[in-house]
């Protein structure tokens, strides 16, 4: 019945904190680590608005503080349990409710990383209980709100298939409104439209694994969870780094029926992230967000499109393809020794198919990532204004060419992922 038993054995952090056992039933665990947030009462809101899925639901809440923590800030992070415990209380949800804390923990890696792993492996303890494997641990953050099909969209299209893994789900910032000021609605959105930008000119170069990484808004099955050794301990970018261990796997899809809300708070609960680049936007009295060039994209597009003549040519075409390819793309590739890589995967191949597959196994978003800072770090491309990089790139993809201020074209892109 357990399946889980050799990771809960030797890579979880503590024991269970919850003593009951979870219902047989419950086929969604909702984990939500929370420091500081005296209103954690509005994600719980959100998630009691939610249409009941048809298998049981859990949510749990992790207390916790980052390294360097004040004793104010852990006062109020304490002070959010008799506020759960009281919305609890008042509300009477459909689904379970609990509250674990590790205050007094005073490891020096304490942060995002570890406060997500924690709840994640509480969850994997539970599912393991009662022997469902397939059972979903659904990342949220306590700064969200949901939309009220966000528990039947992830019942549906991942509980439901057991083909499927783990999935990304769409997610929008707060735009505009009366919570914040104007120049926070205006960083957000420069944000999230480079968030997009980016992940349609990875789409536009043929890299074949293009997902969002937001903590807020993934989520994964309790057996490849355990599988990919769960999350890890990062102080940030934690979910990037996990994500990344999951789509190899296989069965990781986007989940877009469904949205997540995240805070366009200033925060500095991370070294880096959203929170952080908001804060320094607004420090530095300036809105612009710089993104990669276009054309780091159009080089790598170059490569990838080479792949398949690859395997069919080998050495030969190799050099016939570096030919067409932009001099940063191949200073970088010698870099990497790719022509022993190449042959090495050639030779380790038996069709096209699988060639390609393990090209994209040995090219993945880190090296990906490592090819964009580079180039832009050593002169070959420069960083250009979202707005800019935004419009050039939807001409290049062919839409039709209008005039968009920046929230036109931010919405303009979010329609491109649906």
């Amino acid at each position: 019945m357990s399946f889980a038993s050799e990771y809960l054995s030797s890579r979880v952090l503590y024991p269970p904190f919850i003593s009951s056992d979870p219902d047989k039933d419950t086929g969604i665990i909702v984990i939500i680590p929370a420091f500081d947030e005296p209103g954690i009462c509005r994600v719980l809101d959100s998630l009691l608005l939610c249409t009941r899925p048809a298998c049981g639901v859990e949510v749990i809440v992790h207390l916790n503080a980052a390294s360097g923590a004040s004793d104010e800030e852990l006062r109020r992070t304490l002070d959010s349990e008799k506020l759960i415990s009281e919305w609890n209380g008042n509300n009477n949800p459909f689904f379970s409710l609990f509250c674990i804390n590790t205050l007094n923990n005073k490891s020096r890696d304490r942060g995002a990383g570890m406060a997500r792993k924690v709840v994640m492996d509480e969850a994997l303890y539970r599912f393991n209980t009662t022997g469902n494997a397939g059972g979903v641990i659904l990342s949220l953050d306590a700064d969200c709100s949901v939309s009220e099909n966000y528990l039947v969209s992830v019942y549906s299209e991942l509980l439901l298939h057991r083909e499927r893994k783990a999935c990304s789900l769409a997610f929008e910032h707060p735009v505009s409104g009366s919570e914040f000021d104007s120049e926070v609605y205006s960083a957000i959105t420069a944000y999230e439209l480079h968030l997009r930008y980016y992940y349609q000119a990875l789409k536009y170069s043929g890299f074949p694994h293009v997902f969002h990484t937001v903590g807020s808004a993934f989520a994964v099955k309790a057996l490849p969870y355990a599988a990919a050794g769960g999350m890890n301990r990062k102080q940030a970018g934690e979910d990037f780094y996990f994500i990344q261990k999951l789509i190899p796997m296989g069965g990781y899809f986007y989940l877009d029926s469904a949205t997540v809300y995240p805070s366009p708070r200033i925060s500095g609960r991370v070294p880096f992230g959203t929170g952080p680049l908001i804060r320094s936007m607004l420090e530095q009295g300036d809105t612009t967000m710089y993104t990669y060039n276009p054309l780091a994209f159009s080089a790598l597009g170059e490569l990838f499109k080479s792949i398949p003549a690859i395997y069919d040519g080998e050495s030969a075409a190799l050099r016939e393809a570096e030919k067409h390819f932009k001099a940063p793309l191949v200073k970088f590739l010698e870099d990497e020794d790719w022509h022993k890589r190449m042959l090495e995967i050639r030779s380790n191949t038996s069709s096209r198919e699988s060639f390609i597959k393990r090209f994209n196994n040995w090219f993945n978003m880190f090296k990906v990532v490592k090819f964009l800072n580079r180039v832009h770090s050593d002169g070959s491309y420069k960083k250009e204004p979202v707005e800019l990089a935004a419009k050039k790139l939807l001409k290049t993809i062919g839409e039709p060419d209008c005039d968009y201020d920046m929230p036109g074209l931010l919405n303009k892109y979010r329609s491109l992922e649906h």
